[in-house]
């Protein structure tokens, strides 16, 4: 074994110094030697010398995490579940790289369309940016509403997030994975939020999640608690004229999984209340998630987002599609 590992090494160094001595050679000299024969491991020892990067790249964006670990995308863009944020972290990097994942969701109701998609980035595990647009149809209620027949609101959410302590994985049974985070919300429907009763167009959110996955019994527990001022997740504003003060709202979700691909769950998000026009209620769903790859899973979900805007029986079906790396 010795000896073949010593020949190995020999004939990769002469192909490499016969390659570089090719290249530098003047060039009637190297015209010369094209008519004799290069083998293929010079030209290869060659490009491997010339890209020294190219492995550590490879290992930066290499992702380790176990399937479906890293959650889905919510809607407004985090890592987690679809309606809840979840501690996890998005992407399938672990402690030394970086992950990258786009997602589109829609959300089919009986008076309304909510379409989400974005990007979000994770940085060894460790640290998540994200970015969603969320573009909710209000079909036929805008006209009754003399907004006009579909006028669609839309929202520009950016956030980020930061694991604290734990992991979600490993480590002590008893120690979920701790992590705070912050979603920064654009409406750019000011004049309609404000025409609903709403104080402010912008507004940002706080939360700190608790996530764990208990491998034994394949069972996945969320706690997230979100200080908010959100009207319908900022869709119809932020605060109201009776209140324009923060409010503590709790998200969680529960999880199993059915086999190393398939995992089936519930959510559960509380709301404020704050318009007058219009009773807000909490929004839950039961949900499956199915990796289809390693890279890309797809979620489908029941929803019940109760009343908005006075229109109740909100509820209809969730479709998102996930690609991680």
């Amino acid at each position: 074994m010795a000896s073949c590992l010593a020949r190995d090494a020999l004939t990769t160094g002469q192909a490499r110094s016969s390659a570089i001595n090719l290249i530098l050679m003047p060039p009637k000299y190297s015209a010369r030697m094209l008519g004799r024969p290069i083998t293929l491991a010079a030209l290869l020892a060659l490009g491997i010398s010339s890209v020294p990067g190219a492995a550590h790249a490879q290992d930066l964006f290499e992702g380790g995490k176990l399937l479906l670990t890293n959650g889905i995308s919510t809607v407004e863009g985090s890592g987690g579940g679809g309606l809840a944020t979840w501690a996890t972290i998005s992407g399938l990097e672990t402690g030394s790289g970086i992950g990258i994942t786009g997602h589109v969701t829609v959300v089919e109701l009986p008076d309304y369309g909510l379409e989400s998609h974005g990007i979000a980035v994770g940085i060894g595990d460790r640290l998540e940016f994200s970015y969603a647009r969320q573009n909710f149809d209000t079909r036929m209620v805008g006209a009754a509403l003399g907004l006009g027949k579909g006028y669609t609101l839309n929202q520009d959410i950016y956030g980020a997030k930061l694991r604290l302590l734990g992991d979600a994985v490993y480590g002590k049974s008893l120690l979920p994975q701790l992590s705070i985070g912050v979603q920064h919300k654009r409406n750019l429907d000011g004049p309609v939020a404000r025409a609903v009763g709403a104080r402010h167009d912008r507004g940002t959110d706080f939360t700190l999640s608790a996530t764990k996955l208990f491998l034994r019994y394949s069972l996945l527990v969320n706690t997230t608690f979100r200080l908010t001022k959100a009207n319908q997740l900022g869709l119809l504003g932020y605060g109201s004229d009776r209140n324009d003060k923060y409010s503590a709202q709790f998200e969680g979700s529960i999880a199993y999984q059915l086999s190393r691909r398939l995992v089936v769950g519930g959510e559960y998000r509380t709301k404020p209340d704050n318009l007058a026009i219009a009773h807000e209620n909490d929004a839950k769903d039961v949900f499956v998630a199915y990796a289809l790859t390693r890279n890309v899973t797809l979620t489908g979900a029941y929803a019940d987002l109760g009343s908005i805007a006075t229109f109740g029986g909100q509820r209809g079906a969730y479709l998102s599609a996930q690609l991680a790396f």
